[in-house]
């Protein structure tokens, strides 16, 4: 028995129709993916620039903070001469 070109071209017709959905199910996930991702590096990028301003400021300045940077370097034995050997 042999199928009348009617059904063959609905056949036909509706493995097109099928095609055309996955094809835009495909397109309408890879938007919200990238949306997401997009979404996601902005965010990241924001709170990467904050941490970055953020560490520049110096932190008021206290006498604790201002006595361990003022202490001089000590040498290990005495006083350290440079020479230069020929």
């Amino acid at each position: 028995m042999s199928q009348s070109v009617n059904q063959i071209q609905h056949d036909r017709g509706s493995a097109r129709l099928a095609i055309v959905r996955t094809a835009l199910l495909q397109v309408l996930v890879m938007l919200a993916i990238s949306g997401a991702v997009i979404g996601y590096l902005k965010w990241s990028s924001d709170t990467a620039w904050k941490e970055f301003n953020d560490a520049g400021r110096s932190p008021a300045p206290n006498a604790e903070h201002h006595s361990q940077a003022s202490t001089p370097f000590q040498t290990a034995h005495g006083s350290a001469i440079c020479t230069r050997r020929a």
